[in-house]
């Protein structure tokens, strides 16, 4: 059998331990694990890398000479495992959350009246590499901009939940969520049943239904098809997964044309009108007419035909201005100001360096700080003040003082921590949470579940794949 004595995080909170011992939504998985000896699970963590192996699950690290290195994704065996009432919080607060954003993008790429009346800065909205101007105006069907979000949480010392960052553009990870699932299912298959856990599996469904909703054209099928930049994109993997999944087409921009102002697939049966383009390609690929002139991975005459109203885009164009990390500071203001109501799910404090009495307060205490570069995701431009030398540090306040636009700064906080099977062992390492939403004409739907991304270097912050880190099945219990 497998000895457990509760552990605890000494400077944060630990998601199975409690200082009166293990918590009540764990006690039955603790129980199966503690009849298991170290062999047993042992051979369950193989059991899982097998799995992913044979599946090609895998995801790119790219390196400082941008070298791309293909791994397959880590995924501990030990479930991180949230109780309904917490899961409830989480659930309105995402659901605001989207609600105000999807009106900020509304209103940024129309009447601006949120600029207008003074809550967010112009010159921060126009100083936004992501705030595409060549679709202002643009009426998106329903006024939905984000579709897909995958929004990331932590928990803090207390166990209290913040929003560390909103992915708007075209988030990944969602696949891994379901795979997660699916091992899961093999090696404790049990433990599922008895724990009451929801139920993630009907995510390919429901967004295939949203994506449907969205069609321009009134027909009983509309031609839905998944854009993918290619074999040599980090998340190819993810794109094949998705399509297959929901049934629709993987599409490359040389399988699409524009004619007339609308997208048509090239068939062996002649041209298909396309309806709907889940895109996993970003906004410069788009369109080599209205953006990158070079791009060989869009399609000519795309955004004249969105323009147009004759396809729809998912996620729509120019969501990224709203997940800028210098825009997310004012997001607790978006929703007071659209919707009157205060926040229910938090932000992490931030200080904006363009302010140069914020930018003093994370100078004077840059051990304490992360520094993030605001157009940067993956974990990359980003600087932990407590890891970092005293050169990177100086280094780190002359590039803020260049380009203050380009960072912020924000305390560290201890994430909460969840125990791993490492090296045979039960060893405590930080996680984080990433829910994914699903926005469509009937409201928002969050699947009761996510994506609990691991730092699996023991004291590391950092839970990035990229950097990394892995992953765990995620439980609602009910």
């Amino acid at each position: 059998m497998v000895n457990l004595t509760p552990k605890l995080n000494p400077k944060g909170w630990d998601e199975m331990f409690s200082n009166d011992g293990v918590r009540d939504s764990y006690s039955q998985v603790l129980h199966t694990l503690q009849n298991l000896n170290k062999e047993s699970l042992q051979d369950k963590q193989k059991q899982a890398s097998d799995f992913f192996m044979n599946q090609g699950i895998t995801f790119t690290v790219y390196s400082d000479d941008n070298q791309g290195i293909e791994r397959i994704f880590p995924f501990d065996i030990i479930p991180r495992i949230i109780t309904q009432q917490d899961w409830l919080e989480v659930e309105n607060g995402i659901k605001q959350r989207l609600e105000a954003l999807n009106l900020f993008l509304e209103d940024i790429y129309n009447e601006q009246n949120i600029i207008n009346d003074g809550i967010i800065p112009a010159a921060l909205i126009a100083s936004c590499p992501h705030y595409i101007q060549e679709v202002q105006g643009i009426k998106v069907p329903h006024n939905i901009h984000v579709h897909i979000a995958g929004i990331d949480l932590i928990r803090g010392a207390k166990g209290e939940f913040y929003v560390l960052e909103d992915n708007l553009r075209c988030p990944s990870g969602v696949s891994y969520m379901l795979e997660n699932r699916e091992i899961t299912k093999r090696i404790f298959p049990d433990m599922l049943t008895s724990n009451k856990v929801s139920m993630v599996g009907n995510y390919p469904m429901i967004f295939h239904s949203i994506l449907v909703s969205l069609s321009p054209r009134n027909v009983a099928n509309p031609n839905v098809v998944l854009l993918t930049p290619g074999i040599y994109n980090s998340a190819y993997y993810e794109h094949t997964f998705l399509a297959r999944q929901m049934g629709i087409p993987l599409v490359e921009g040389r399988d699409l044309v524009v004619n007339n102002n609308k997208v048509y697939m090239k068939t062996t049966s002649g041209l298909h009108q396309v309806d709907v383009i889940y895109r996993r390609l970003d906004d410069e690929y788009l369109d080599p007419l209205v953006f990158k002139p070079d791009s060989t991975l869009g399609i000519p005459g795309l955004i004249s035909a969105y323009r147009q109203g004759n396809v729809a885009i998912v996620n729509a164009v120019g969501n990224g201005v709203a997940d800028d990390k210098a825009v997310y500071a004012y997001v607790p203001d978006m929703i007071k100001y659209y919707l009157n109501q205060e926040p229910i799910l938090k932000n992490v404090p931030t200080y904006q360096m363009e302010n140069l009495e914020e930018r003093e307060i994370a100078f004077s205490d840059m051990e304490n700080m992360v520094i993030k570069e605001t157009n940067q995701s993956g974990g990359y431009g980003m600087i932990m003040g407590n890891k970092a030398t005293q050169e990177e540090l100086d280094n780190a306040k002359i590039a803020i003082a260049a380009n203050p636009r380009n960072f912020i700064a924000q305390p560290i906080i201890q994430l909460s921590t969840v125990p791993c099977l490492i090296d045979g062992e039960l060893k405590l390492r930080h996680v984080d949470l990433r829910p994914y939403a699903l926005c469509g004409p009937k409201g928002v739907q969050i699947v009761p579940g996510g994506l609990t991304r691991v730092a699996l270097t023991e004291g590391s912050l950092v839970v990035n794949s990229s950097q990394g880190g892995g992953s765990k099945d995620t439980w609602i219990i009910k």
